[in-house]
């Protein structure tokens, strides 16, 4: 009998120590993970407004300063005579959405670079100084890749319309400039906050760069193009269409802008003059499947690499879609929605190769007396085509300049390549987006610029002119 109770317990004892040791593997799991995580992700969890971290450091350190890639000051903390502090945006609206704002919440670079800002890594004898003196210690500054001539001639160009531009270096992914209108005043952000908010007609605190989804229009005939050559390595240059202004399947038809009539037409010449009839006509030789599968190699329906807020790309295309959508599909309509920033990004991986690099605005974060604490470089991303496929798409859009919708940007000192379009956004056929991106010099590309100007018209009268605008002045012309 108590050989019995002594057996059970035994057993007793060990099931015990077999769960306790369960929940200290557990607890220590637990405790393991946090620690990894508050490492790996320190800057989110010192942002998060719940965490009381932020609030230390803002009251010990002076917010940092912002500057542009040639130390043009974007935003800085100025203290009144009773020593109260104030952001002040020397630029006004020019960086409003690119920059941002620190109050009210925060956007842009305010955002972006918020854990750097508000750290101080000043040298130790500065901070007693500052110790002694009752002064706050100077918080880090950073450095941006932003171009504030760029910035200007963009944000000049588009003048009273509303729509957006991105600037980007192809073979880095720098942001050299980002426009979005409507804009406002930063510095103002505390007195207008409320009618910023309440306008849900202009969406003004929204950046159309990263955020605003458009159909692109005839600009998508470069990923048509890209499907079409994939399909027809050897053939596609055989290709040849008679565009008479409209293209009709059954009870489906599309028309050329304003109902031109462009004649016959091989490849080359369909996408340099932007022919809806021919590439509605290449949408339906498709294979469905495997142009879904690029679309997903260019990033639609998917995340992007970018730390700052967007939109995702939207497009359907699979065993379901009826030649009414493929036809739609194929020239940037129907149900299409695009950023102007992923249309960038596809465009700077052709002018690299194939490759898209990870899109950036900070290049480096330097303490007060300018030692540099972090240093960005320059990322790929992924591969998005071959360097064969960025070629044969190189020499399309560079035949839109030469002979075709881009024509403005034929003939001057440096060399461009691009595509234009017009975006049919409602049912009334006059009223269409602008669209233009493209890069430049064709031979060694530079810079990279893609272009929307919201219910203009067409993107060669519109577009074309703002991109050239950008490119003289990045070229000194």
């Amino acid at each position: 009998m108590k050989n019995k109770e002594h057996k059970s317990r035994r057993k007793l004892n060990t099931q015990i120590v077999i769960v306790t040791c369960m929940f200290v593997a557990v607890f220590l799991g637990m405790m393991g993970y946090i620690c990894y995580y508050s490492v790996t992700n320190k800057q989110e969890l010192i942002n998060n407004s719940y965490n009381s971290r932020q609030k230390m450091l803002i009251a010990q350190n002076i917010r940092g300063t912002i500057y542009s890639k040639d130390k043009d000051v974007l935003a800085e903390t100025i203290s009144d005579s009773d020593g109260k502090e104030k952001r002040e945006y020397p630029y006004a609206n020019l960086f409003s959405h690119s920059v941002g704002y620190s109050t009210n919440g925060r956007a842009g670079v305010e955002a972006l670079a918020n854990y750097y800002l508000i750290n101080s890594n000043a040298p130790l004898s500065d901070k007693v100084v500052n110790d002694v003196s009752g002064e706050k210690y100077p918080g880090d500054d950073v450095y941006t890749t932003l171009d504030v001539k760029l910035q200007e001639v963009a944000y000049n160009a588009l003048g009273v319309y509303k729509g957006a531009i991105i600037v980007t270096e192809p073979s880095t992914g720098k942001i050299l400039a980002m426009v979005s209108k409507p804009d406002f005043d930063p510095n103002q952000i505390d007195v207008i906050w409320d009618d910023l908010v309440s306008d849900k007609n202009n969406s003004i605190l929204l950046n159309r760069t990263t955020q605003g989804l458009y159909p692109p229009g005839s600009t998508f005939k470069i990923i048509t193009a890209l499907e079409y050559i994939r399909e027809n390595p050897d053939t596609y240059r055989n290709y040849t269409f008679n565009c008479t202004g409209r293209f009709s399947d059954g009870n489906d038809r599309i028309n050329c802008y304003h109902g031109q009539s462009h004649g016959n037409e091989d490849f080359t010449l369909s996408f340099a003059k932007s022919c809806n009839s021919s590439f509605a006509n290449i949408g339906l030789k498709l294979n469905k499947n495997k142009f879904s599968e690029t679309l997903k190699d260019l990033m639609f329906n998917e995340e992007l690499p970018l730390k700052m807020n967007y939109s995702k790309s939207r497009i359907t295309v699979n065993e379901d879609s009826v030649n009414a959508d493929m036809m739609q599909v194929a020239i940037g309509q129907g149900t299409t929605g695009m950023t102007p920033v992923h249309l960038n990004m596809i465009t700077s991986s052709i002018a690299n190769g194939g490759t898209v690099m990870r899109p950036y605005m900070i290049d480096r974060v330097e303490n007060s007396v300018g030692t540099v604490i972090k240093q960005f470089a320059p990322s790929s991303y992924r591969r998005l085509m071959s360097e064969e496929e960025a070629e044969v798409l190189t020499d399309l859009m560079e035949g839109v300049v030469e002979k075709g919708t881009a024509s403005r940007l034929k003939g001057l000192s440096y060399t461009a390549a691009g595509k234009t379009g017009s975006a049919e956004y409602n049912n009334v056929k006059e009223d269409s987006h602008a669209w233009f991106t493209g890069f430049a010099p064709v031979e060694n590309p530079e810079i990279c610029v893609t272009i929307i100007i919201e219910g203009v018209g067409s993107g060669g009268d519109y577009a074309v002119p703002i991109a050239k605008r950008i490119f003289d002045a990045y070229f000194g012309i």
